[in-house]
């Protein structure tokens, strides 16, 4: 088993090169550049915020299956010949960690709903399934197709957050428009403490019931709380 991480700082954009359908799976082929510099078969790369591996590569493409569960939860089925998409490679052991724990596994996909200068800055406001914007705090981290970045604020539908400059010439961030799609993955911390605190369990799993479950009764009772 092995455990990568990612951090939400794009290396690149890349350019999907072909897409090969097989059965309800996809076979993507992506042109790229800096994140073949040390590529390995079986290394994992985010696309558009994606843990994907790489199955095969030569000097200026890779490639990387796509398979329906992966098609269903995220905006990859969308992608076609040209389109452009952010890439990062698997954080090494030691490496800068410049953004904040990824893990490439999308919780849903969002929409953009409008879009605002503030001075040099471009604000998204982007609209999300309630089993997303549960995780989504003011000045907290998300993850969008990618990329990190801070929320600016929230409400009970939507977050808005703040695109610099800087951001929107290294991803394609700057090219979303309103009405453009998004993969969204929340803060993993958040996750964690809401299933310690009150023994939260997704839909259609039974929840535990014992001892073994933490509260916040019983973390108050112990003086953590």
């Amino acid at each position: 088993m092995k455990f990568v991480m990612f951090t939400g700082i794009v290396e690149e954009i890349g350019e999907v090169a072909s897409i090969r359908a097989t059965g309800r799976a996809l076979s993507l082929t992506i042109r790229a550049n800096k994140v073949l510099e040390d590529v390995r078969l079986g290394d994992s790369i985010a696309v558009n915020g994606i843990c994907l591996t790489v199955v095969s590569f030569d000097r200026s493409h890779f490639v990387v299956d796509v398979v329906p569960e992966t098609m269903r939860r995220t905006t990859l089925h969308e992608l076609a010949p040209g389109h452009l998409v952010n890439l990062e490679r698997a954080m090494a052991m030691g490496g800068r960690f410049g953004g904040h724990i990824v893990s490439g596994h999308i919780d849903g996909v969002g929409r953009i709903v409008s879009i605002a200068r503030e001075d040099t800055a471009r604000v998204l406001r982007i609209a999300a399934p309630s089993f997303v914007m549960r995780y989504v705090v003011p000045k907290g981290s998300i993850t969008v197709d990618g990329v990190s970045l801070t929320v600016m604020d929230v409400d009970s539908e939507s977050f808005r957050v703040s695109i610099i400059p800087h951001t929107g010439q290294v991803t394609i961030l700057k090219d979303k428009r309103e009405g453009s799609r998004v993969n969204l993955e929340c803060d993993i911390i958040g996750k964690y403490v809401e299933k310690l605190l009150t023994g939260y369990v997704p839909d259609g799993v039974r929840k535990p019931t014992g001892e073994n479950v933490l509260t916040t009764e019983f973390l108050r009772e112990h003086g953590f709380a």
